[in-house]
């Protein structure tokens, strides 16, 4: 009987009994098919589940859907609401379905696929095509692909030229994908194999519809037949990045979960309603928990909870679920786990086809494993299509995989299935070896290094075969003939399913994306709550100087003059509280970069998440100013009507949202700290010049009219000025005056007097504040981020088609590879002391976590490492190996003396003597697993400069330039030489170049002992393979080297002579030798009871971690740890440290004259080297200061235009001041913020070479302060010379001389200055909060908005204490002070004498004061360098 026959029956009025035979009869029908095994749950179903059923049978469709049936835990029925399930209830079901996910999660989706078969419904499926895919790309060649200063300003003016068709540009078309074509099939795993710069990330970009746009494609994808415009590729299909970009403050749990709640369910919920409706028709009952998981992840709301929680058990991510992911400056989780974030965040959603790139990154050989099956699990059973690009790919893992794309250089040299690839290139007479990854070799075949060992037919002569011929081979082997086939029939569209391609744009409604995204905003505000509480404090202390400085027993209200500061009082407040909205700018910028993924993955619109950033600050607002206008109001003095004081605080309130919304929009424009910061300024500057404040109404020159006009600055004095002097106390006529004092004061400086001004300017605000918020909505769509990362293409790449002058690794007839260079063995040239090193129960401990004390933990303190011993020893390479978490890294840290926390016993000696690390850091070498270089340097620049402070004096010029090149040889990066360095996933060097970077630079120190945190992390097997051929050089040649490693593959791992295996939890559980073909290694553990026999051609390495593992211990019921301390092999291990820890007859302690091996002054040359190139190729930073000081000085000038010689009234000296103020205050704190993050980029470089002991802090220190002083030079010279002469003050030599000193030190203070505040604050964040502080306190005590005399005798010193009032002091007196002009009937002179207290004869005390001022904030930044360690580890 057909299911539909069921139907028919059940449609029959057949009541009571007749209705439960027939239930009978219909379970009898699916029995006898033999799906029994599915169908029944593994429990004998009770009848109170039955009735439970069957009133849920009767409910109506919705209600229906929302309801499940739920096991308790001892095994009691409920019947619960999808909705409400709680979090143990959730826990409880998976627990049920997936209880451990390696075994059930194949059993748990063959149940869910079975429900789905058993009613005949079609799971919808994807396949892919590519056809005649060519994609190509401009760059820069050779040099002028590096930024430098002259570059940039030169490719700034071609791209104009080149605009407007004057001039071509001199960018070279480089072709990344050459005509491609192929399929990627549904149910299929397709792996993507080709050396790094082969094109797979392009590929998969292009298959998943997000190729840049600048890059020129022609040929076409297809989905189903539908070509890309004709659905949603960016949901239909999700491409996982090889970048991790998340917010380090949410945790693992809210991220995926976020991610979930935006992708929606897609088609799932309507797929469960005819899923329910035909088996209510056929009257079959599902098991009750997969009905219960299908319902939770099909209805709005709880879908996140359950499939989130079932993806982070998938993934092994449920042990760190609750931990924030972290960044740069909050420990969070390790990069394998962060790895597993990216790829976890896109399966949550319900996109049919995957395209990841590099998954594997980080992840060790076993969890790799795990990720790709259970991905394979759900391609095969689910109908998923998968296109997977792995770099290092075990053979098991690599087994897994149906189908391979193998690309090099842009072309496809083979795509078919797994089985046939090894019988294509055996036709092309290379065969691949033994014991050798299959993966491993297909990367290498086509590369020109490696390709010839694998040649076999010996009658031949060999030549190197191109990547073209490969695959003009391939289209005539059978399998390219079957794939050309098959793309000659078109697809046909009719087959289709309808729910396989996504129309909708977005995953949910409108008010469902507003929700999550309020709820996300709100979450980081919880988390960022320092940030908050920090800006209120600090408010309320600016709150508490400006109320005592404005004391209202100070303040009388009988003079114009008096009004004036009343004025000043409003006026800061108004500037205090715009500039609170500052710190809307670095939050921004800071979420930016995972907002643009998102977007473009189209998670959210932008006005999602644009309108809960700014309605959620709206009480933060409403706090500040409340608290401000509170404090300050009735303390000051200001009109005691209460409407008063409610109207200010309502306009400070708008003048906040307004800032705060400008800030935002400038950010999403500007996109970068750099950029947006200048703009910033600007925007700024321009407000705060045409505000009315610095420059009247009356005095702003025709041109600049409008920017006065559109100020909000200037409609918030003004408002908040009419409100003040419109009051009751400012309506008597000052003495000698003819209209109340009031009106007198507001139009003495420009402004309107009238009553309703006060509501213009509240009009004026919120029109701003709505029209900010808007456009930065409209900022965030339509912008895109900046700077594609590009690799540098060198002069050679271009031409060395013709050259073969590679080191060939030649095969012998015994088969050994041998390279021809091996009969002049370098073995580098220069002589080093073999030193062993031997530690012995070293203990390392930190102090218990909060967290951990929080669940309960009693101890005071966390052991990491439990008392391991070894001894690494000369010409011997040792692998440092175990799962992550085992303690690999923080063991080496502890050995390397680079741990800056923490507790740590036993003892560590080197050649048998105690372990010192001052000199120990000039015998050993450190390759750190994140590559930190300065970014701006070149690899040969990078190496010299670490040879010239790192060799030891006798090692003269020519000698040392000798040994960087022999090293550069030895890690093969002569071809890289001029490459520039770039930061890490933006620009520059690849992840492999960085490598070999990261080891060269410690290789030229010449050390003894060097140790390398996984020096093959994030590699493919040939970048891999020629990193472990530098490293084994390097043991070669006499030196003691460990490296940690994580997924190694054979032939990798067979490179090591010794293995040091941990376990989790810190303890060793294997140290010895590994033997040929890695025999005792296997023999040891062969040995254990309960461990079975390894399978021909395994991978030991993967073997050995598997059999070691946590649950084989559990299941074993061993510790192999006491296992190996009971062994022989301990017994000699511990024979061997006793002996190693005795120094040798004749030998004596490590002993230097000097801690450093360079003198003090060739520490400052070669720092001061290294920064001049920093510098000069960091046009972002120098550049775009130089304009940016251009750009403002026309501006002032033009502003100001000749008023130097205007002195007939007071308001023109203050105009002429004003010009001064808003000149020293706005470029000065340009310098500084812009200089933070420069110095925060190069501290991280700093103390990696400081702890390699290349130098001591203050030559560091030294070169960075004078590397800025010729480049605030220049831009001093600029703007004097520009403003000096538009302004139009007197051309007398002291004059301009005076002017020009005054400028270019306090240009060069406020950039020491901002130095300064990065030295003493962990990061740059901290910095520019502390910075900011204390620009508006000297904004108060500048003497322009109070003049000294003015200021309260308790606040007078602090004039005195404030850089910016020494300035101004200087500049007006050197200009004004001596001048006899008659102004207010007294002469300049005394009136500035009298008025504001400053005096001519006075100038010498000033210039060394502010000289002084310079030289203090550099010695604290050398200072805050040497004494802070912000670096935890």
């Amino acid at each position: 009987m057909e299911p539909s026959d069921l139907s028919n029956l059940r449609g029959r009025s057949i009541r009571g009994s007749m209705r439960g035979s027939m239930r009978e009869n219909s379970n009898s029908i699916w029995r006898n098919n033999g799906v029994e095994v599915f169908s029944r749950s593994n429990r004998d179903e009770d009848d109170e589940e039955a009735l439970k059923w069957a009133a849920l049978e009767k409910l109506p469709t919705y209600d229906r859907l929302r309801k499940g049936i739920l096991f308790g835990s001892q095994g009691v029925t409920a019947e619960v609401d999808v909705d409400d399930l709680g979090v143990q209830q959730r826990k409880n079901l998976l627990e049920r379905l997936v209880k451990v996910a390696d075994e059930d999660n194949e059993k748990f989706l063959l149940k869910l696929k079975n429900r789905i078969d058993r009613v005949g419904i079609d799971f919808p499926s994807i396949e892919v095509r590519f056809e005649n895919l060519n994609i190509e790309a401009d760059a820069y060649v050779g040099s002028r692909a590096l930024p430098t200063f002259t570059n940039f300003i030169s490719n700034f003016i071609e791209s104009l030229l080149d605009s407007i068709h004057i001039f071509p540009s001199k960018k070279h078309s480089v072709t990344i994908l050459k005509d491609v074509s192929g399929y990627v099939k549904p149910c299929r795993m397709t792996l993507l194999l080709g050396p790094p710069g082969s094109g797979k990330t392009t590929l998969l970009l292009a298959l998943a519809g997000k190729l840049d746009s600048d890059l020129r494609v022609t040929g076409k994808v297809t989905y189903n037949g539908h070509e890309l415009h004709e659905f949603v590729p960016q949901r239909t299909a999700a491409y996982i990045s090889q970048h991790d970009l998340h917010i380090g403050e949410m945790t693992v749990r809210e991220t995926l979960e976020f991610s979930a709640r935006c992708q929606g369910v897609g088609s799932r919920y309507e797929m469960l309603a005819e899923l329910s409706r035909r088996e209510k028709a056929a009257n079959i009952k599902p098991d009750v928990d997969i009905d219960m998981f299908m319902k939770a992840v099909s209805t709005e709301g709880q879908e996140s909870k359950v499939i989130t929680d079932y993806v982070l058990k998938i993934l092994g991510l449920d042990i760190c679920a609750d931990t924030m992911v972290g960044d740069q400056m909050i420990r969070g989780i390790s990069g394998g786990q962060k790895k597993r974030v990216t790829t976890g965040e896109m399966i949550v959603g319900p996109s049919k086809a995957l395209f990841m790139d590099e998954i594997s990154t980080g992840l060790d050989s076993s969890t790799t494993y795990s990720i790709v099956n259970s991905l394979k699990q759900s391609v095969q059973i689910l109908k998923g299509t998968a296109l997977i690009s792995l770099l290092q790919p075990a053979p098991e893992t690599y087994n897994l995989f149906d189908d391979i794309i193998l690309l090099s250089d842009g072309y496809i040299v083979y795509q078919g299935p797994r089985e046939d690839v090894l019988e294509f290139f055996e036709s092309m007479g290379f065969k691949c070896p033994d014991r050798k990854g299959v993966a491993d070799f297909l990367q290498e075949v086509t590369s020109k290094k490696d390709q010839q060992q694998y040649w076999v037919r010996r009658d031949e002569p060999y030549r190197f075969i191109t990547s073209k011929e490969f695959a003009e081979a391939y289209q005539s082997f059978h399998v390219g003939r079957k794939v050309s086939d098959e793309l000659s029939t078109a697809f046909d569209k009719s087959k289709s399913h309808p729910a396989a391609l996504t129309t909708e744009k977005y995953g949910i409604g409108k008010k469902q994306l507003l929700k999550v995204c309020t709820e996300r905003e709100f979450l980081l505000m919880q988390r960022n709550s320092f940030v908050y509480i920090f800006k209120f404090f600090q408010l309320m202390v600016i709150a508490l100087m400006t109320m005592t400085i404005f004391f209202r027993t100070e303040m009388p209200r009988d003079t114009e003059t008096d009004g004036g500061i009343y004025t000043g009082a409003l006026f800061f407040t108004v500037v205090m509280l715009m500039f609170n909205g500052l710190s809307e700018l670095p939050l921004t910028l800071y979420k930016l970069p995972v907002f643009y993924k998102q977007r473009d993955f189209l998670f959210y619109p932008s006005w999602a998440y644009a309108i809960p950033s700014w309605i959620l600050k709206v009480p933060v607002t409403l706090l500040e100013v409340g608290m401000w206008t509170v404090l300050t109001y009735y303390v000051i003095g200001f009109d005691p009507n209460v409407g008063r004081f409610f109207k200010q605080f309502l306009l400070l309130v708008l003048v906040n949202q307004m800032a705060s919304g400008l800030f935002r929009f400038i950010a999403a424009v500007g996109r970068t700290m750099g950029v947006a910061s200048t703009f910033g300024a600007c925007a700024l500057l321009l407000q705060f010049a045409l505000g009315g404040f610095a420059l009247a109404r009356t005095d702003v020159k025709d041109w600049w009219i409008w920017g006065y006009w559109t100020s909000p600055l200037m409609f918030s004095v003004n408002a908040i000025l009419v409100n003040e002097f419109d009051g009751e106390k400012w309506k008597h006529t000052a003495p000698n005056g003819t209209e109340p004092l009031g009106p007198s004061v507001v139009r003495s400086r420009g402004f309107f007097p009238d009553a309703y001004w006060y509501w213009i300017g509240i009009g004026a605000l919120a029109g701003f504040t709505i029209l900010f918020n808007i456009a930065y909505s409209l900022a965030l769509a339509y912008l895109n981020p900046f700077g594609k990362p590009q690799a540098t293409i060198s002069e050679e790449d271009e031409n060395n088609e013709s050259s073969g002058s590679s080191p060939q690794i030649t095969s012998t007839a015994e088969g050994d590879s041998v390279g021809e260079n091996q009969n002049k063995k370098k073995g580098m040239v220069l002589p080093f002391e073999p030193q062993s090193i031997t530690f012995d129960e070293v203990v390392y401990s930190v102090d218990m976590p909060p967290e951990m004390r929080e669940q309960g933990s009693s101890d005071n303190r966390l052991v990491l490492l439990k008392g391991v011993s070894g001894a690494f020893r000369p010409g011997v390479l040792t692998a440092l190996m175990g799962v992550s978490g085992a303690g690999k890294t923080t063991l080496m840290d502890v050995l390397a003396g680079r741990k800056t926390g923490g507790y740590i016993d036993g003892s560590i000696k080197i050649s048998g003597y105690p372990k010192k690390q001052e000199t120990f850091a000039r015998i050993s070498g450190y390759c750190e697993q994140n590559d930190i270089h300065s970014p701006y340097v070149t690899v040969y620049e990078s190496l010299v400069y670490s040879a010239w402070l790192r060799l030891p004096q006798d090692v003269d010029e020519h000698k040392r330039m000798m040994f960087v090149e022999e090293v550069m040889d030895l890690v093969e990066l002569t071809p890289l030489r001029s490459a520039l360095v770039g930061l890490p996933g933006v620009n520059g060097l690849s992840t492999e170049q960085r490598k070999r970077l990261t080891i060269a630079v410690e290789l030229v120190a010449n050390p003894s002992i060097i140790f390398m945190d996984e020096p093959t992390s994030g590699l493919d097997a040939r970048a891999a393979a020629i990193v472990m051929r530098a490293v084994r050089n390097t043991v070669d040649t006499g030196r003691t080297v460990v490296c940690t490693i994580h997924q190694p593959s054979i032939d990798i791992f067979e490179a090591f002579d010794e293995l040091f295996l941990m376990k989790r939890g810190g303890q060793e559980i294997y140290v010895g030798p590994l033997g040929r073909e890695s025999c005792h290694l296997i023999k040891y553990f062969e040995s254990m009871p309960g461990v079975g026999k390894i399978e021909e051609g395994y991978n030991p390495a993967t073997w050995m971690l598997e059999v070691t593992s946590s649950s084989q211990e559990m299941s074993l019921g061993v510790d192999f740890t006491e296992l190996y301390k009971n062994s022989d092999l301990c017994r000699r291990n511990k024979a061997l440290i006793t002996e190693l820890s005795v120094p040798r007859p004749g030998t004596s302690d490590l002993h230097f004259e000097n801690q450093f091996s360079q003198p003090f002054w060739v520490q400052c040359m070669a720092c001061l080297w290294k920064q001049h190139w920093s510098y000069w190729r960091n046009p972002a930073y120098t550049a775009v200061r130089f304009l940016f000081t251009t750009f403002i000085a026309l501006i002032f000038g033009s502003m100001f235009w000749d008023l130097g010689t205007k002195v007939s009234r007071p308001q023109d000296l203050t105009n002429a001041m004003g010009s001064m103020y808003a000149a020293v205050l706005f470029l000065g704190v340009q310098n500084a913020s812009s200089v933070q993050p420069v110095v925060s980029v190069e501290r991280t470089v700093f103390y990696r070479e400081k702890a390699a002991g290349m130098y001591s802090a203050i030559p560091y220190a030294f070169a960075q302060v004078f590397i800025e002083i010729p480049y605030v030079f220049v831009q001093a010279v600029v703007y004097g010379l520009i403003v000096y002469s538009m302004i139009g003050f007197e051309w007398t030599v002291a004059k301009f001389f005076w002017y020009f000193f005054f400028m270019f030190f306090t240009f060069l203070y406020f950039t020491f200055f901002g130095m300064m505040t990065v030295a003493i604050t962990p990061n740059q964040n901290v910095a520019s909060i502390v910075a900011g502080f204390f620009y508006t306190v000297w904004n108060l005590f500048s003497g322009f908005i109070v003049p000294r005399p003015r200021i309260p005798i308790w606040w007078r010193w602090y004039y005195w204490a404030c850089p910016v009032a020494w300035t101004l002091y200087g500049l007006v007196a050197s200009q004004f002070a001596d001048l006899q002009d008659i102004v207010n009937g007294q002469t300049v002179e005394e009136y500035l004498r009298n008025d504001y207290g400053i005096k001519h004869d006075f100038l010498g005390v000033v210039a060394g004061v502010i000289v002084a001022f310079a030289v203090v904030f550099a010695f604290t930044f050398a200072l805050g360098i040497k004494a802070f360690n912000f670096q935890r580890r």
